[in-house]
């Protein structure tokens, strides 16, 4: 099977991850000037590639912070909004390279190329803030508030992507950890992207893999299980879920593989930015497919 050429560079992602975990360095709400300036790079990058940025502002120990949010309008209406996001706080002591310096990359980027993409249904980015500890799991989480947002608008929102701790991959047998059971059902090797669900999501997430292997060879496991399994569902996807919609997470499997995971040692150079600019062209391709997009030019 041909697949197109990659659009999406290894220096690309480098450049948005050396400047989040390697300039900026730590970012969360303990350090608010370094969260504020992730924040504002976001925002610049996606003015300018052309999207009026709406933030969602909310005060959290003190202080404001934000969700922020752009759309690339679908040509059917009717068709409702994907929404893909990624978390743009780190966790205290680390500098959040994978973690999530990949996700927020990947997500720019993918933004930046649907610029020039007419998608049937509408794409909704979003960087959500807070999602670390102490915030997971609780009211304070960015995504918490964003998607109780949401569902207070009656947004009709298809279903949601959560892009987590993407960008690190090994060819070196045994680097893959799983929770018990599962190492006796996938690989040992970790050189694949994982669709991760609950059981309720599981019809919309394979029909993601499905996209994304109908149009990349890179290679991808899925997952869909109760969500009690350790990781299923650490990440914003699980604040959709609690508001009734449907959401599937994304992830290189995080601490199951990567050894700096929320760790100080969670650099840029730690990253393998040729496999995850790979990986990460097989989501824009599938993003494609599931919104209908055609090229503009």
């Amino acid at each position: 099977m041909a697949f197109l050429m990659p659009v999406i560079s290894p220096q690309q992602l480098q450049t948005h991850v050396n400047k989040l975990a390697g300039e900026i360095g730590e970012h969360n709400i303990y350090r608010p000037d370094a969260l504020n300036a992730v924040a504002d790079y976001i925002t610049l990058e996606w003015q300018q590639q052309g999207y009026p940025v709406t933030p969602y502002p909310y005060t959290v120990k003190g202080l404001q912070c934000s969700n922020l949010e752009i759309t690339r309008s679908g040509s059917n209406s009717g068709n409702g909004i994907v929404v893909i996001g990624a978390h743009y706080d780190s966790v205290m002591g680390s500098p959040g390279a994978n973690d999530n310096g990949s996700g927020i990359a990947a997500l720019l980027e993918l933004s930046r190329l649907f610029v020039r993409e007419q998608p049937t249904t509408t794409l909704r980015f979003v960087a959500f803030v807070n999602e670390e500890p102490p915030f997971f799991y609780w009211n304070n989480m960015g995504s918490m508030i964003y998607a109780r947002q949401m569902k207070q608008r009656q947004e009709n929102i298809r279903y949601m992507i959560a892009l987590e701790t993407i960008g690190f991959y090994s060819t070196t047998p045994g680097s893959q950890r799983y929770p018990p059971l599962l190492k006796y059902f996938y690989p040992h090797t970790g050189d694949f992207i994982a669709f991760v669900t609950n059981l309720r999501s599981r019809r919309i997430m394979r029909r993601a893999v499905k996209a994304y292997r109908a149009t990349s060879d890179f290679p991808v496991q899925q997952l869909a299980s109760p969500a009690i399994v350790p990781g299923v569902s650490w990440s914003d996807h699980l604040s959709f879920w609690r508001e009734g919609y449907q959401a599937f997470m994304i992830t290189d499997t995080a601490f199951y593989r990567y050894p700096y995971y929320h760790t100080p040692q969670d650099t840029p150079d730690k990253l393998t930015y040729e496999p995850f600019a790979r990986m990460t062209n097989g989501l824009f391709l599938m993003l494609k497919s599931l919104t209908g997009a055609s090229s503009t030019n």
